[in-house]
């Protein structure tokens, strides 16, 4: 492939030292990056991969504020970012909106981070969890890079115009649902099982209808007010689905991978599943289709 995209990471229980091995694999294969999801204690992985990595740039993706006391936090992203020498993104975000004033709550945490850093401790790359332009324009205000995830690829031109032309070091970054299986009705199953716990929280149907997606967010309001799981899978319609995932053959997920660079997205981080079995099977099938 001619541009390779970030890879997301799990450190499953009773998996990790196999999860470093792939971590390692990773970074030979020339993949761009290594990105945490919040569960698993994702900071740890991240100090793990200071240790275990050398070149590839690595990160939260995300770290839920409300799981760590921001002097806690600082303590240990300044730790992990002197080790890693610029590598280490250190991505936080209100985790699924469990707030009601989520602009307020991240600005006031970012706050506390830089008074714990002080002026003497090595900073990480600071990246805000993002969907909206006011979280946009908020990481742009206070951070290195924003990262999405389930983002529309169709509507991410759109979005990064918010993005100064200046900003050249900003990261972009979202987490793209990702099953590689020649049956694409298969691999959709997949994902609508992945994205029925993101279509339930009302700030994610607020983006996908921003996105163009009226029509489709509205069905599933009405099926959830109705208590109708069926009809929420049913009203995932695929060009719902296949704007803000990626299913397929080999080639087509390759394709697909081309066309969020094209997008704007300057990391995408693919979120390996399988139809046929867990997060290694699904690393296995992404090494052997970007080889």
């Amino acid at each position: 492939m001619d541009r390779m995209p970030a890879v997301s990471l799990a450190a499953v229980p009773g998996r990790r030292l196999r999860t470093l091995e792939l971590a390692k694999e990773i970074e030979d294969r020339g993949f761009t990056g290594i990105f945490g999801p919040s569960f698993g204690d994702v900071i740890s992985l991240c100090l793990s991969l200071a240790h275990v990595t050398e070149r590839i740039p690595f990160g939260s993706s995300i770290q839920p504020i409300q799981a760590r006391k921001p002097a806690d936090l600082a303590q240990t992203a300044s730790y992990i970012a002197e080790l890693a020498d610029g590598r280490f993104h250190l991505g936080i975000g209100v985790s699924h909106g469990r707030t009601t004033t989520p602009l307020k709550d991240t600005r006031e945490y970012v706050e506390k981070l830089d008074a714990a850093w002080g002026d003497k401790a090595v900073r990480p790359q600071l990246v805000l969890a993002t969907l909206r332009q006011k979280m946009l324009q908020l990481a742009l205000e206070l951070g290195d890079g924003a990262v999405w995830a389930n983002a529309s690829r169709s509507h991410m031109p759109e979005s990064l115009k918010a993005i100064p032309a200046d900003r050249t070091d900003f990261f972009v970054g979202n987490m793209v649902p990702t099953v590689i299986d020649d049956d694409r009705d298969a691999a959709r199953a997949v994902h609508r099982k992945t994205l029925s716990g993101y279509v339930v929280l009302p700030n994610y149907r607020n983006y996908w209808k921003e996105a163009g997606y009226v029509e489709e967010m509205e069905a599933i309001e009405k099926a959830l007010e109705a208590g109708d799981r069926d009809a929420v899978t049913n009203a995932m319609h695929d060009r719902w689905l296949d704007d803000v995932t990626l299913s397929g053959s080999a080639g087509e997920v390759r394709e697909g991978i081309e066309a969020w660079f094209d997008s704007g997205v300057t990391t995408p981080i693919v979120v390996p599943s399988s139809t046929s079995g867990g997060q290694l099977k699904a690393i296995e099938e992404l090494f052997a289709a970007c080889s």
